[in-house]
């Protein structure tokens, strides 16, 4: 009983149907992708001006204490996460910096490590002590 159970047939999908329809699935994503891509730059966008507001906190901090910016990202506690150019651990998309500070001001700017859509342009935004958030350059 057991040997005619083995030899019967079973109704299933050959591998050339599967193939056509992965290849199908892939024209379909390949059409698709574009119109996505500003939806991913957006998206990854949203991480620079998270850590840019945390960054302008954490200088007006600095600033109610020392009476003085600081152009230290230790120095006003702020630690950047590892980049995803570091290796496997890294999550960031983009480097944090303080590009000017004085007893007045500062400006922090935020580059991101990747072309996210492919053309030649690196994202940056960049945030000032009255916490005016603007993208200097779009990717």
């Amino acid at each position: 009983m057991n040997a005619q159970l083995l030899k019967r047939k079973v109704s299933a999908y050959t591998l050339t149907e599967i193939l056509v329809v992965l290849v199908i699935i892939g024209i379909l994503v390949l059409l698709a992708l574009p119109n996505l891509l500003p939806l991913i730059t957006k998206a990854k966008s949203t991480e620079a001006k998270v850590q840019l507001e945390y960054l302008s906190k954490l200088e007006k901090s600095y600033f109610y204490e020392k009476s003085k910016y600081s152009s230290d990202l230790a120095e006003v506690g702020f630690i950047q996460e590892k980049l995803t150019s570091d290796g496997k651990d890294g999550k960031a998309n983009y480097k944090i910096e303080i590009i000017t500070a004085t007893n007045t001001a500062f400006l922090g700017r935020a580059t991101a490590i990747a072309d996210f859509d492919g053309d030649g342009t690196f994202n940056v935004w960049e945030i000032d002590q009255d916490r005016n958030l603007k993208e200097v350059v779009a990717d």
